[in-house]
């Protein structure tokens, strides 16, 4: 894998094994949306101390700044599934890694995500939380690709929509690594690359 990240905050591209990455949005980008996504949670949730639900791997950085944006009273709890592994492509089963240890019932609960795909993450998670009775269970993501998505309800609060290249930074991984990118990178097609247009999660 050769990358061209050392030396640079946030470099245009990046390049793994031997794909390249271009920026989709900035820092600054994703900083100036996380806030106006905060402003709308904290409106939303005003004396409501909603449980923050935040789903690993991916989505703990996007987790942290967006929950440093709010300006009310929260909790903060974590749950890991998994269906990909260190592929590019979705197994479909979703599996239990970690679950959650707040007790949900009565309470308002918020999914924290990275991405939405097909959105069967989501199914898998709504039908969990809902059989322990909360008040309500909401779901904010970063990315959502609508043309892949299978949802049968409407995300609550989205980042950015975005088509159904793959991408990663700013928590979202190829193979476990480039999390730590400081924005959010798209694949850029190039002859001979193998596809990976599948996205990232399920």
């Amino acid at each position: 894998m050769s990358d061209n990240v050392s030396g640079s905050i946030c470099p245009p591209e990046v390049h793994v094994d031997n794909m390249t990455f271009q920026v989709l949005f900035s820092p600054e980008e994703i900083r100036q949306r996380v806030q106006e996504l905060g402003a709308e949670i904290s409106r939303r949730y005003d004396g409501l101390n909603p449980i923050l639900m935040v789903v690993l791997n991916g989505s703990f950085i996007f987790a942290s700044d967006l929950m440093r944006s709010l300006d009310i009273a929260c909790e903060v709890d974590f749950i890991k599934i998994s269906s990909y592994g260190n592929e590019m492509t979705s197994s479909g089963e979703i599996k239990m890694k970690k679950d959650y240890d707040a007790l949900v019932k009565g309470r308002h609960l918020l999914v924290i995500e990275d991405i939405v795909d097909s959105g069967l993450s989501l199914q898998f998670l709504k039908r969990k939380f809902e059989l322990q009775d909360p008040s309500s269970v909401a779901f904010v993501t970063l990315l959502h690709k609508p043309e892949n998505s299978r949802l049968d309800f409407k995300l609550d609060f989205v980042g950015f929509d975005i088509g159904s290249e793959f991408v990663l930074g700013y928590g979202l991984d190829y193979q476990q690594n480039w999390r730590n990118l400081p924005a959010v990178y798209v694949r850029r097609e190039e002859a001979g690359e193998p596809d990976a247009s599948s996205g990232n999660t399920v």
